[in-house]
């Protein structure tokens, strides 16, 4: 795979047989940013766990101190009082059935996150095949089946993210822009990765935290040193 100039210039600022802090990753991240756009910074941990097992999933969810950077547009499954609460909270888009049709229907995905009350989970679990797939599905674990909806929403507009396991072992979650600046990056680094080791299951064995890359989207990926963090 052939790479553009600015980023063959900015993979020359790193040594890719380092293993960084977290404040000199940080810095190299934002410095190898070299695209017009203010990059997402995505964090991407590869665990010593077997996702195929019930016992040994992570997943979880938590508020950043500073946010993504990105708006995320909220769709809430509610009725009555509740419908309101997600209204009043910046809820993007609030329905019951309707919502469910017009998903349906229209194959509608203007939206970045599903929250639901756990009375509207019957409804919603008839979308099972359509958000699932694509990581939207309401659940527990993830905050997003709650009876305080208005919270939930609250949250997830002040920059909550969700961290799962993919098939491969590896988490991929943002944790801020470009523009944040190293100091608030590793702020979030930071929080998330405290979240995942304390999401670390009784049935994993060995090393946990098998490695850590941060990158911007059109960046180089800069390496962490993963002894260091658990």
């Amino acid at each position: 795979m052939s790479r553009g100039k600015k980023y063959v210039d900015s993979a020359k600022l790193i040594d890719r047989s380092m293993q960084y802090d977290v404040a000199e990753a940080m810095d190299l991240v934002v410095k190898t940013a070299s695209a017009k756009f203010d990059e997402t910074v995505e964090l991407h941990v590869k665990l010593g766990v077997d996702s195929r097992h019930a016992d040994q999933q992570v997943r979880g969810a938590i508020v950043l101190p500073h946010g993504t950077g990105k708006t995320q547009r909220v769709l809430v499954f509610a009725k009555g009082d509740k419908a309101e609460e997600a209204r009043a909270a910046g809820a993007d888009y609030v329905g019951e059935m309707d919502m469910v049709e017009k998903i349906q229907k229209e194959n509608w995905f203007d939206y970045d996150v599903v929250v639901a009350t756990p009375d509207m989970m019957g409804v919603v679990g008839r979308l099972g095949k359509v958000l699932g797939p694509k990581g939207l599905m309401p659940s527990p674990k993830a905050g997003t089946v709650s009876p305080n909806v208005g919270q939930a929403v609250q949250e997830i507009k002040a920059g909550k993210v969700e961290y799962r396991l993919d098939k491969t072992n590896i988490i991929h979650c943002p944790i801020g822009k470009v523009s944040f600046g190293p100091e608030k990056l590793a702020e979030n680094f930071n929080a998330l990765m405290s979240a995942i080791i304390k999401a670390k299951p009784a049935a994993a064995k060995g090393q946990y935290v098998r490695s850590c890359v941060c990158a911007s989207t059109m960046g180089p990926g800069v390496k962490l040193n993963a002894a260091k963090l658990v």
